[in-house]
């Protein structure tokens, strides 16, 4: 088994019956419009010299005073898989990847960033040094590392790449982000305070983490630390799903982990993939339902919040069970980062929210962070992790290709192995209504 061949044929069968749907032609070069202007935000907002992505970046491609030089991690992690899809799909030439993802390893691959092989949630983005007293972050990590194991194997023959990404990977102490708890991870950690009072001790977006956690080669966590945190149940008319927070907790894992066709072990048994299907549908039921209370702002082909920028600040809402929380806005990477589970929903969602509001929420990095039709609110940024999701869920439904790369580095498919995940039947990418998680919340 190779990097160039990473799965078991009988997998590899499986999975080629899950193959990307017929995509129309015009919704094909609608992606890719959409995709490479995603790609312009990682090209040009960040550091000069160390190619760490910003957190955020105005709409019309200057930046944002207070935050003109601040990166995130996470963007990071979005942006060096971006990176990959750039040469993969010759945007840009190999050689200009490789330089400006060399530039980014070196920073992290220097062993006096962070502590216990964790980094700081926000950087400076000339210096990479820690900003605005933030966290070390556990999560934000693990999104970066998804993005450098993604460029570990793209970039697999080149001279420094791979060992660079190696030395990042291995350097990180899993074990002492548990700080002595039952089995679970900590948010994080500060200098000055220690060990955040929050755990990811339910579903969430950390599942990508938990798999890295076990599956290092170096500082690895037991396996069934991932049957050690809880699996809530929401329900939504006939749907019922997993759930931990707003949908894009049901995106960032699977941009890179391929869960089609896995099932994890008893008394779990889930099929992550179909939850995530699952929770699309949910959530688009949930707009709609809302659209007699907002009707100049939800559709059947106009929805979609997850958490976003709003007219009174960030806010990290859109869970159907908080409907008193949601005012109208509309936030496009609800259905962006979405694209890879149900298409025949999200592609129409997205063009029709350009066609119908045009200019003012299609711009240079493609869509706006959100726009909100009922009070006529137009954010003027948009973040990196949001124009990740949607580049990196666009992809996966094009070709597979993230997928496929991060899928091909051996600590991951080790992870799945140890945390006894088995292939099942083929899992239709458009799971039927109601289909998904129906029993009670429970913890191994």
């Amino acid at each position: 088994m190779t990097a160039a061949d990473p799965l078991p044929i009988t997998r590899r069968r499986a999975l080629a019956a899950l193959a990307a749907p017929v995509i129309a032609r015009s919704d094909d070069a609608f992606l890719e419009d959409l995709s490479r202007r995603c790609f312009a935000f990682f090209a040009e907002m960040c550091g000069t010299g160390t190619g760490l992505v910003l957190d955020r970046g105005r709409s019309d491609g200057t930046r944002v005073p207070h935050a003109e030089n601040i990166a995130s991690i996470a963007a990071t992690g979005f942006g060096l898989t971006a990176w990959c899809i750039a040469a993969e799909r010759r945007w840009v030439t190999r050689a200009d990847a490789e330089r400006r993802v060399v530039d980014m390893l070196r920073v992290f691959a220097d062993p006096a960033r962070g502590e216990h092989g964790w980094f700081y949630h926000f950087i400076d983005a000339t210096t990479a040094e820690r900003a605005w007293k933030c966290e070390l972050s556990s999560i934000d990590t693990a999104l970066l590392l998804a993005g450098v194991l993604t460029c570990r194997q793209y970039f697999a023959r080149h001279a420094e790449i791979p060992r660079l990404a190696t030395s990042i990977y291995e350097r990180i102490d899993f074990g002492w982000m548990r700080a002595g708890s039952a089995g679970v991870l900590s948010h994080g950690w500060k200098p000055d305070s220690g060990f955040l009072p929050h755990w990811w001790s339910r579903y969430s977006e950390a599942n990508i983490l938990y798999l890295m956690a076990i599956g290092s080669p170096t500082h690895p966590t037991p396996p069934d630390t991932w049957y050690q945190w809880l699996r809530p149940v929401e329900r939504y008319g006939v749907y019922a799903y997993v759930s931990g927070g707003p949908l894009f907790t049901h995106q960032y894992s699977h941009a890179w982990v391929d869960f089609r066709g896995l099932r994890d072990a008893a008394p779990s048994n889930m099929d992550w993939f179909k939850n995530s299907v699952v929770a699309t549908r949910a959530q688009r039921a949930f707009c709609i339902d809302m659209a007699s209370k907002f009707p100049k702002s939800y559709s059947a082909n106009v929805w979609g919040v997850t958490a976003s920028d709003s007219r009174r600040g960030y806010r990290a809402w859109g869970e159907p069970s908080r409907p008193k929380e949601i005012d109208g806005t509309v936030v496009p990477c609800a259905a962006g980062g979405s694209l890879m589970f149900a298409p025949e929903l999200c592609v129409p969602a997205l063009r029709a929210m350009r066609d119908k509001f045009g200019e003012r929420i299609w711009v240079r990095y493609g869509f706006v962070d959100a726009f909100n039709p009922t009070t006529d609110w137009v954010d003027t940024d948009v973040l990196g992790i949001d124009q990740g999701i949607t580049l990196l869920s666009a992809e996966n439904l094009r070709s597979g290709n993230v997928w496929r790369w991060f899928m091909a580095n051996p600590e991951i498919r080790r992870a799945l192995d140890l945390a006894r995940f088995r292939r099942t039947g083929v899992s239709p990418r458009g799971a039927a209504a109601g289909a998904g998680a129906t029993g009670k919340a429970h913890r191994r």
